[in-house]
C-alpha cells in the first residue's frame, strides 16, 4: 500500500489531527496498517454517532460495513443518507469514501489483513453494544452500565483491543526477533488502550450524562446512595467525588502500564516509543487536571492545552538519549 494515499494522509488528518501526529512519527513499515485500521474504525464510529438517524438504521449500516470489512459481503457499501446528516465536512467525506477505504484492505498482506479485520470486529461489536444499550437513553432517562465488569469490557472492546493490534503489527514488522516478555507486552498493551479510553470517559462524563449515557457503573453509584440522574446536579460533587477519584486511580494504573509498555520496547525503536509516549503522557496530564477540577459541572470540561502537547513532544525528543531523564517524564501519581 502506498503510504501517501490521500485517505491515509490529508483525509486522516482532517478527521483526527491528534492521532495523525502519532501516525506521522510511526515508522513507514507500520503506518499504512495502523492508519487504515484507524480510518475504518473512525468510519464505523461516525456511523454509530450519527444521532439524527434512528439507532436501528445505524445498527443495520454498521452490520453491512462490518461484513464488508470482514470480506463476507462483496457488494460495495454506500451510506448517502448518513453522509448527508454530517455537520462536519470531513466526516461526510469519510462516509462518502467508505468503500475506497475498505478496498485498501486488499493492498495489505494476508496476515496484516487478518489483524486489521480482527481488531475492527471487536471495535464494531463494542459500538453495536453501545447503540443497543443506550437506544432509548436521554437526558431525562439516563441509562448506565451496571457493573465495573461491564465498564472494563467496554473499554476493552473499543480501545484495549487496539493495544493488542498495535503490539502484534509492530512486533511483526519492527522487532520480530527482540527478546521480550510477549504475554506481558500484550497485557500492558491492552491496559494502555483501556487507560486512554477511561480517561476519555472520565473527562466527558458531564456531556455524556446530558445525552443519557452514564459509564460509571450504577451498582457502585447505588452503593453510595446515588443514581445516574443525581450526577446532573453539581451539588452532588462531594458525594460522588470519592468514586470518581477511584476511577482516576484505575485510569492512572492503566497508563502506568502503558508507560511500562513504552519503555519495554527496544531502545532502537525511537519513532515507535515516541508515538507511544505522547498519548500516555498527555493522558496522565489530563488525569492531573481532572483531579483538581469540579467533574459534574458541564462548563468545566478539561482539555490539555496545545502548548502542553508541544512541550511533551519536545521533551520526549530531547530526553530520549538519556534514559533516566526520559523515564522521569511520567509525573508521579
Amino acid at each position: 500500500m502506498a503510504v501517501q494515499n490521500p485517505l491515509l494522509t490529508s483525509h486522516l488528518a482532517a478527521v483526527s489531527r491528534s492521532f495523525y501526529l502519532t501516525l506521522k512519527v510511526l515508522p513507514w513499515r507500520v503506518r499504512p496498517q495502523i492508519g487504515l485500521a484507524y480510518l475504518l474504525a473512525r468510519t464505523t464510529d461516525t456511523i454509530a454517532d450519527t444521532d439524527l438517524v434512528p439507532a436501528s438504521q445505524r445498527l443495520e449500516a454498521l452490520q453491512r460495513l462490518r461484513e464488508r470489512i470482514m470480506g463476507t459481503r462483496t457488494s460495495p457499501v454506500r451510506f448517502p443518507e448518513l453522509a448527508g446528516k454530517q455537520s462536519s465536512p470531513a466526516e461526510r467525506v469519510l462516509l462518502e469514501k467508505c468503500e475506497a477505504g475498505v478496498s485498501l484492505l486488499e493492498t495489505l498482506t494476508p496476515t496484516d489483513q487478518q489483524l486489521v479485520r480482527s481488531v475492527l470486529e471487536v471495535i464494531t461489536s463494542g459500538q453495536e453494544l453501545d447503540l443497543r444499550r443506550f437506544e432509548s437513553a436521554s437526558s431525562s432517562s439516563i441509562t448506565g452500565l451496571k457493573t465495573p465488569a461491564d465498564l472494563d469490557d467496554y473499554t476493552y472492546r473499543v480501545a484495549g483491543c487496539v493495544g493488542e493490534f498495535w503490539t502484534q503489527i509492530c512486533r511483526r514488522h519492527l522487532f520480530p526477533k527482540a527478546k521480550l516478555d510477549e504475554s506481558l507486552l500484550l497485557r500492558n498493551g491492552v491496559r494502555f488502550g483501556k487507560g486512554l479510553q477511561l480517561v476519555n470517559i472520565l473527562r466527558d462524563l458531564p456531556a455524556d450524562l446530558r445525552t443519557g449515557r452514564c459509564y460509571i457503573p450504577t451498582d457502585e453509584l447505588l452503593a453510595r446512595q446515588l443514581r445516574p440522574e443525581d450526577l446532573l446536579d453539581p451539588k452532588n460533587e462531594t458525594r460522588f467525588r470519592p468514586l470518581f477519584d477511584s476511577y482516576l486511580a484505575v485510569a492512572r494504573g492503566h497508563l502506568e502500564a502503558g508507560w511500562n509498555y513504552t519503555n519495554s520496547l527496544p531502545f532502537g525503536c525511537i519513532r515507535l516509543r515516541l508515538a507511544c509516549s505522547w498519548p500516555v503522557l498527555l493522558g496522565m496530564e489530563t488525569l492531573r487536571l481532572l483531579a483538581r477540577t469540579p467533574v459534574l459541572r458541564p462548563d468545566c470540561r478539561v482539555k490539555v492545552p496545545r502548548t502542553t502537547l508541544r512541550n511533551v513532544m519536545i521533551r520526549t525528543v530531547l530526553f530520549y538519549p538519556f534514559p533516566g531523564m526520559w523515564k522521569g517524564l511520567a509525573p508521579k501519581a
